[in-house]
């Protein structure tokens, strides 16, 4: 027999995402599930990175329905326009990605369209 070696501990792999789940202070709530089966592990840390994504990818859709509203509210009609393409593409890469129901999506280009429509009107009457 050889020399006995001493086995040190391996760190485990941080998650793809381990700069984004820094940002966010709210971990506790997305990590207080404890598993005790491999695959029980497994469809915990997925779950973990994908609540990060769809978070991040509702925040990015938020700001820019705001803008959207703000260019809205401002009586600006051009810039209402650009923002309301803006909002629909991110919107409709949300419900690609699964972040959110179609429907949701739908509505809010619906509502944000008929807004934007009524504002170009009365800018050329």
């Amino acid at each position: 027999m050889g020399p006995r070696t001493t086995s040190t501990r391996v760190p485990e792999p941080k998650l793809d995402n381990e700069v984004v789940r820094n940002k966010f202070r709210n971990l506790s709530k997305i990590e207080e599930f404890v598993a005790n089966h491999p695959s029980a592990e497994k469809r915990n840390r997925q779950r973990i990175k994908r609540t990060l994504r769809n978070r991040a990818i509702k925040n990015a859709v938020r700001t820019l329905v705001k803008k959207a509203r703000a260019a809205i509210t401002a009586k600006d009609p051009k810039g209402a326009m650009a923002a309301l393409e803006e909002a629909t593409v991110a919107l409709d890469r949300a419900v690609g990605k699964g972040a959110l129901p179609r429907k949701t999506a739908s509505r809010t280009v619906s509502r944000l369209a008929s807004h934007v429509h009524r504002l170009s009107g009365s800018a050329v009457a």
